[in-house]
């Protein structure tokens, strides 16, 4: 689907807008199939599937703070995934300020449910069902692999990921996703406050160059992690930004690409 086509969202900021751009340009020559698994254009998947699939399904979300996005934002990681046999699908969601917590979130969860229900046409093993984001994208990801989904979820590979909303947070300002102040909306919102006595397998990753909070956000969900006995991984990807960190989800000879695929492949 167009971008162009999708019902108007908030604004872009100049970075943002730069980023819009520089991945709709690496992503524009790969097709894949969408599908709708519910009726608001943004309620979509785009699936890229590979020549000779191993089972594998890696289900990613987009950044944007919440406001923004698109599933086509994703699709330039595709290639580097199908190449070693694992299913590819950006899962498009609702976003804010027109769609508060948690109607996000349940859209994520319902594109990967989606998934799931339907493994068999896709040649996808329903016990293999990753799932990963950028930035917004990974706090969902983190979120659902820790409540909603974690029947379902095999492991977690969220990059530059939120997972705190509280007074701990670092966050300047608060996310407008998460409603109006009163609703209360930060504990239910937080993966770090969600981690049960046997969390599923974590790959976190964030750039050396990465947003300062966001980066010690990693590290306090990894040693949380870590003390319920969950396997994790943290990867710091050198010389990355926020932004850069998600262009290397794309590169197949990057910081990010063979390390997310070996430890797929793990599993």
């Amino acid at each position: 689907m167009d971008p162009r086509d999708y019902p108007p969202q908030e604004p872009f900021s100049e970075p943002a807008k730069a980023y819009h751009e520089e991945v709709l340009r690496r992503g524009s020559t790969v097709v894949g199939d969408e599908i709708h698994y519910g009726t608001d254009p943004y309620q979509s998947v785009l699936i890229c599937r590979p020549a000779a699939p191993n089972g594998a399904v890696l289900a990613f979300f987009h950044g944007g703070g919440w406001t923004n996005g698109y599933k086509e934002w994703m699709a330039f990681m595709a290639p580097s995934f199908t190449t070693a046999g694992i299913t590819f699908a950006s899962v498009g969601y609702r976003l804010a300020p027109d769609h508060t917590f948690p109607a996000g979130f349940q859209d994520a969860c319902a594109g990967v449910r989606w998934l799931a229900q339907n493994a068999s046409a896709l040649d996808i093993d329903p016990k293999r069902i990753f799932v990963g984001g950028h930035s917004a994208g990974g706090h969902y990801a983190a979120l659902m692999a820790l409540t909603d989904l974690s029947d379902i979820v095999r492991g977690c590979l969220p990059i530059s990921g939120v997972y705190d909303f509280g007074p701990d947070s670092g966050l300047t300002m608060r996310p407008r996703f998460l409603g109006a102040a009163d609703a209360g909306n930060e504990a239910a919102a937080s993966p770090i406050r969600h981690i049960g006595a046997e969390p599923c397998p974590f790959f976190i990753a964030h750039g050396s160059e990465d947003f300062p909070h966001l980066m010690r956000q990693a590290e306090r969900m990894e040693q949380a992690l870590v003390a319920k006995n969950a396997d994790v991984q943290r990867i710091v990807l050198p010389g990355c930004n926020h932004f850069s960190a998600s262009y290397a989800g794309g590169d197949p000879q990057g910081p990010w690409v063979p390390h997310a695929i070996r430890w797929i492949e793990n599993y």
